[in-house]
């Protein structure tokens, strides 16, 4: 398994052990696993590996605890009662005790789940509070490094087996809970990306000059990068870092073309300490060095 959201091997564990003082805390991790189940794989695979009550995933079945399912390639359907939902990657699926359901993955696509299974008192306030729902158990949070990231956290968590595992996996299912709920509300906000992406443009402009960097933006925002970084790149094709070099090039050509600044004063002014690195960038992109911008702005 790789941290950082790589693809994480194929491996399932289920009824993890715990201590009576972990139960005490109201919340438990059950089950954990992943697992590529490529085209034509009858699902789930090594059946007789799984607990009885796991078996039935495609006939139908109901649990008693909750799990997120996460389908990151592939297709497939999820069924509820009369319901049927298509399961694209990035798919999360929640299922909830009692709750009758199945999925499989298409057979001529097969799929990539991971999946993480909890119960305890904490969650099921969540229901209470309604902020879990059964009304709401089908999520596009989209395939990124960040869900990526947080199953693979909970997974080293399992694998370990430290003392005291159990809080740390369910502190990451909690902060799993935050980012997939998160990520539907502003989903349902889609004028608060546009907002995101075109105060970030502003913030960038408005300090081109001077050596400010992502995470001050971000901090300004009350966004983290890796939420900014999705968001900015979906709407300009370019990292948040992409764009705001290309702002102060931009900025540095100008002023180069009016020749009253050396290169490396330029540099500094653009926050760059130093001016052989700043040339490289400023090359590359404008398809100059600023040498070679300031003589032909002369000659017209």
């Amino acid at each position: 398994m790789e941290n950082g959201g790589k693809i994480i091997s194929d491996f399932f564990m289920y009824d993890l052990p715990y201590s009576k003082e972990e139960e005490r805390l109201g919340m438990l991790c059950t089950t954990v696993g992943s697992v590529n189940v490529g085209p034509g794989v009858l699902y789930p695979q090594n059946k007789n590996e799984h607990p009885a009550q796991f078996r039935s995933i495609r006939e139908g079945r109901v649990l008693s605890e909750f799990q997120f399912v996460y389908v990151t390639s592939g297709e497939g359907v999820l069924s509820l009662g009369s319901e049927v939902h298509k399961v694209k990657p990035g798919t999360v699926m929640l299922v909830l005790p009692g709750l009758r359901h199945s999925y499989c993955p298409l057979p001529e696509s097969g799929w990539h789940e991971y999946w993480v299974g909890f119960r305890g008192k904490y969650f099921s306030g969540l229901v209470r509070e309604g902020i879990l729902s059964p009304d709401k158990v089908f999520f596009g949070t989209g395939v990124n490094d960040v869900m990526l990231s947080h199953f693979s956290h909970i997974f080293e968590e399992v694998r370990n087996g430290h003392p005291f595992y159990q809080m740390r996996a369910c502190a990451r299912i909690i902060s799993l809970v935050a980012e997939v709920l998160s990520r539907e509300i502003l989903k349902c906000q889609p004028d608060h990306y546009e907002t995101m992406v075109a105060k970030a443009k502003h913030l960038m402009e408005a300090n081109a000059y001077g050596s400010i960097n992502i995470s001050y933006i971000c901090n300004q925002l009350g966004v983290s990068s890796s939420s900014l970084n999705d968001v900015f790149k979906a709407r300009t094709s370019m990292t948040p870092y992409q764009y705001y070099i290309q702002v102060k090039m931009e900025k540095a050509k100008a002023i180069i073309e009016e020749g009253n600044l050396t290169v490396k004063e330029v540099a500094y002014m653009m926050g760059f300490d130093d001016q052989y690195y700043f040339s490289r960038l400023f090359k590359n992109k404008t398809g100059l060095s600023p040498t070679r911008c300031r003589a032909l702005s002369k000659r017209e």
